[in-house]
C-alpha cells in the first residue's frame, strides 16, 4: 500500500468517529507488515526488528504526539483562564495525563529513530488561538466540546492501532493508554454537557480528581 493510501485510511478512520461514543477497542489483529519501507531490519520474513516501525505506526505515533502536545497546551490555556473550578481541574489533569503518555511516545520515538512533530499541527492551533479569543462561559463550552472531539479522534485512532498496528511496543502503549483517553472523552462529555445545562456536578473532587465522570445534581427551577 502507498504512503497516501495508508494515510487516507487511518485520516478516513479517526474522521468516521469523531464526534460518537467509541465502541470497546477491537480484538488485536496480526501485524500488518505490507507497508514496512523497504531496508528495515528483519527478525525473521514479515517480522521486522524491534523498533522497526512501518509508515501506518509512523502515522499513528505522529498523529498522537501532536494530539498529546496539543492536550497539554489546551489544558494550560484552561486552567490559566477559566473561572470554573471544574474546567480548571480537567484541564490540570490534563496537563499531567498527556504529559506522560507524551513521554512514553517520545521514548518510543526516540527508540525507533523516528522524528516526533516539534508541537501540535496546524488544525490544533488554529483551535488553540480561538480559544484564545475566548473568556468566561463561552470558552468553559468550547473548550469542552472540543475536548470530546479531540478524545473521540484519539480513540479511535489508539483502537486502530492496536488491532491493525504492526509495532509491539506501540501497539502496548495504545492498549494501556486507551482506558485512559476513554476516561478522559467521558469525563469531557459530562462536562459538555453540565456547561449546556444537562445538570451540575456535585463537586470537583467527584469527577476530574476521582478519574470518573462528576454525578449531577437535581436541576433547579422548572
Amino acid at each position: 500500500m502507498s504512503r497516501i493510501l495508508t494515510i487516507a485510511c487511518i485520516a478516513a478512520l479517526v474522521a468516521a468517529g469523531a464526534l460518537a461514543q467509541p465502541a470497546s477497542p477491537p480484538a488485536a489483529a496480526p501485524g500488518n507488515p505490507a507497508t514496512t519501507p523497504a531496508g528495515t531490519l528483519h527478525t525473521a520474513p514479515g517480522t521486522p526488528a524491534p523498533d522497526q516501525l512501518n509508515d501506518s505506526d509512523r502515522l499513528s505515533i505522529d498523529a498522537l504526539a501532536a494530539g498529546g502536545m496539543a492536550e497539554v497546551e489546551a489544558g494550560k490555556l484552561a486552567s490559566r483562564v477559566t473561572g470554573n473550578a471544574i474546567v480548571r481541574q480537567f484541564g490540570e489533569r490534563m496537563i499531567q495525563d498527556h504529559s506522560k503518555t507524551n513521554k512514553q511516545l517520545m521514548d518510543l520515538a526516540t527508540a525507533a529513530k523516528v522524528p516526533l512533530p516539534g508541537g501540535p499541527d496546524t488544525e490544533r492551533r488554529t483551535v488553540q488561538q480561538q480559544l484564545e479569543q475566548l473568556h468566561g462561559v463561552a470558552f468553559d463550552v468550547a473548550y469542552a466540546r472540543r475536548q470530546v472531539q479531540d478524545h473521540a479522534r484519539t480513540v479511535q485512532l489508539l483502537e486502530y492501532e492496536i488491532g491493525s498496528g504492526q509495532n509491539p511496543r506501540l501497539k502496548d502503549f495504545a492498549s494501556e493508554t486507551l482506558p485512559v483517553v476513554l476516561e478522559h472523552l467521558a469525563i469531557a462529555q459530562r462536562l459538555d454537557a453540565e456547561l449546556t445545562g444537562a445538570g451540575v456536578p456535585e463537586t470537583a473532587e467527584d469527577g476530574v480528581q476521582a478519574g470518573k465522570a462528576p454525578p449531577a445534581s437535581p436541576r433547579k427551577g422548572p
